[in-house]
């Protein structure tokens, strides 16, 4: 794996640590083609193979946006090259929303810009109290564009017309009311517990019910309600008549562990 990044695995559960501590881990275009490969690689993983990715930073932040090199690198971009570089961004930003798989992102220190398109599309952001955020784009000359789509879906557009414009940093418990953040956590070791105990939690669900809850979701994104309806009930029957379904309710009838249960 690329040096950018950290990856290890263990018990079905991916970690990705962003490597650039020295930069606050900033996004640069080596960094953003590392983050991409290496979700489209986790999407090719079988439920039982992949149960829930944590996705964090090394050293002391999570992530400050946009490289100053690779800001100063664009300065020389074309349009047509602008739009190039902005749509590698994100591509990135969407093959980790689509991550069959949980994904958790752990955030620390700073999330800023580009990091915050990273919580955007992380499923359960858990923040350290003290962690700084911010959309703050718009104090360089330029805005969270590309970001947009994924923020809104995550904190709506009340939130988006207040923080985008004037570009003001906020705290994590901002954050949370916002809905950008689940949980704040009083430290790293209690934010290293809780993200414990959410990998906890997604282990004893079924592996294409986890997948397949997230899935309904996302699906149903900008759907007009009657398909929306007709989706959802498809959705529940298929799970029900799966092999995974009948094995769940079954073990529940039974009072035991389903087959997926390792503990």
């Amino acid at each position: 794996m690329n040096d950018l990044l950290r990856v290890s695995s263990h018990d079905a559960v991916a970690h990705i640590h962003l490597n650039r501590p020295e930069v606050h881990n900033a996004l640069n275009a080596d960094l953003i083609a590392a983050l991409h490969d290496a979700f489209v690689g986790l999407a090719a993983e079988p439920p039982e193979a992949l149960r829930a990715v944590v996705l964090a930073g090394e050293g002391a932040t999570f992530c400050a946006g946009a490289d100053i090199a690779w800001q100063r690198a664009a300065m020389a971009l074309s349009m047509a090259e602008n739009e190039a570089d902005a749509a590698r961004l994100q591509q990135m930003l969407t093959a980790i929303d689509e991550c069959p798989a949980p994904v958790i992102a752990r955030v620390h220190g700073v999330a800023l810009g580009g990091g915050m398109g990273l919580c955007a599309v992380a499923d359960v952001v858990l923040a350290a109290a003290g962690t700084t955020f911010g959309f703050t784009e718009t104090k360089l000359g330029i805005m969270p564009a590309v970001i947009s789509p994924f923020v809104l879906a995550k904190i709506g557009e009340t939130h988006a017309r207040a923080l985008f414009p004037p570009g003001a940093r906020f705290d994590a418990e901002r954050g949370r009311q916002i809905g950008l953040v689940h949980e704040v956590l009083p430290d790293l070791d209690a934010l290293d517990s809780r993200v414990d105990a959410i990998i906890g939690e997604l282990l004893s669900a079924g592996p294409t019910a986890a997948r397949g809850a997230k899935e309904v979701i996302r699906d149903q994104r900008g759907m007009p309600r009657q398909e929306a309806l007709e989706l959802a009930v498809e959705r529940a029957a298929r799970q029900r008549v799966s092999a995974e379904g009948q094995e769940g309710l079954s073990a529940f009838l039974d009072k035991r562990r389903p087959t997926w249960r390792r503990d």
